[in-house]
C-alpha cells in the first residue's frame, strides 16, 4: 500500500483496486475492493488518507458461477448445432440413397437378389438415422439439464439478479427480483429493461449500464432511492457488471440488486471509516 499512498500524498487524487485477493486467517480466499482517498482540509491541506475495504467475494463467486454456466450452455448449444448439421447430412444421404434405390429398381426389376441387397443398404441407412436421432435426443436432454442447472443457481442466490442483452432486453429475472419488485419473470423476459415500471429509478441506471456493456468500466455500484412492491421506500444497492462469453466478448450486463435497510447502511459506513 505504500506506493499508492505516496502517490495520493503527491497528487491528491484517489486510487482504487478491484477484486484484490486476500487470504483470511482461516485460509479461505476472499476478494476485496480497496479505495484509497485523500482527506483534505481548508485550502487543500492533506489531513490524512482514508483506506476502505469492501468485500466483493460473493459477487466474484456469483460471476464465476454464472460465467461457468454460460460456457456450459454455449458448449451444449454448439454440440446440438453440430448434431443438427450431421442429421441434415444424414437426411441428404438418405434421400440420395432413396433416389438411387428407385433408379436401381427400375433398371434391375428382374434381379431380385440385387433388389434385396439395395433394401439391406436402405435398412442400414435407416438404422444410422435412428442412431443420429437418439444422439440428438440425448443432446437435447443435456441442454435441458444445463438450463435447469442455471435456473437452480439463480433461484438459490440470495440476491436480486437481472441479466440483460446488449440491446437491454431482459433475459433473466430471478425469484428474488420478483419478490422485491412485484413483477413475474414471464412478464419481463424479452422486455426492454428501461421501460419496466417498477419502484427502481431505472433511468438513473442507464448511463452506468451502458458504460459496463460498452466495456468502458469493469463494474459500477450505485445506491438508489427506490420503492418495493409493497410501496415501502427503501435504499437499493445496484451493482452493474458485464456478461462475458467464451471469447471475452461482452454479450450483455448483469444487475445485482440488494435492499439495504438503515442498520446495514450504518454498519457499512462504519466499516469504510
Amino acid at each position: 500500500m505504500r506506493a499508492p499512498i505516496e502517490e495520493i500524498i503527491l497528487n491528491r487524487r484517489p486510487v482504487s483496486f478491484r477484486e484484490v485477493e486476500w487470504h483470511a486467517p482461516d485460509g479461505e480466499l476472499h476478494y476485496v475492493d480497496i479505495q484509497i482517498m485523500p482527506l483534505l482540509h481548508n485550502g487543500g491541506i492533506l489531513v490524512c488518507v482514508s483506506i476502505s475495504f469492501i468485500d466483493v467475494t460473493r459477487y466474484h463467486r456469483l460471476q464465476e458461477e454464472l460465467q461457468r454456466s454460460h460456457q456450459e450452455l454455449e458448449t451444449a448449444y454448439e454440440e446440438l448445432q453440430s448434431t443438427n448439421e450431421e442429421l441434415e447430412t444424414t437426411n441428404e444421404e438418405l434421400q440420395s440413397t432413396v433416389e438411387e434405390l428407385e433408379t436401381t429398381n427400375e433398371e434391375l426389376q428382374s434381379t431380385n437378389e440385387e433388389m434385396e441387397t439395395m433394401n439391406e443398404e436402405l435398412q442400414s441407412t435407416n438404422e444410422e438415422l435412428q442412431t443420429a436421432n437418439e444422439e440428438l435426443r440425448q443432446r437435447t436432454d443435456d441442454l435441458n439439464r444445463t438450463n435447469g442447472f442455471l435456473a437452480s443457481i439463480l433461484t438459490s442466490v440470495r440476491i436480486e439478479v437481472v441479466v440483460v442483452e446488449r440491446n437491454l432486453s431482459v433475459q433473466i429475472w430471478n425469484r428474488r427480483a420478483e419478490d422485491l419488485w412485484g413483477l413475474r419473470a414471464d412478464e419481463v423476459i424479452g422486455q426492454f429493461f428501461l421501460n419496466l415500471e417498477i419502484g427502481l429509478p431505472i433511468e438513473q441506471l442507464k448511463g452506468a449500464l451502458r458504460s459496463v456493456i460498452n466495456g468502458e468500466v469493469e463494474s459500477q455500484d450505485l445506491m438508489l432511492e427506490a420503492v418495493n412492491r409493497r410501496g415501502k421506500p427503501i435504499q437499493c444497492r445496484v451493482t452493474c457488471a458485464p456478461l462475458f462469453g467464451n471469447n471475452k466478448e461482452i454479450y450483455g450486463g448483469v444487475l445485482l440488486m440488494e435492499e439495504w435497510d438503515g442498520v446495514r447502511l450504518h454498519n457499512n459506513e462504519n466499516k469504510e471509516e
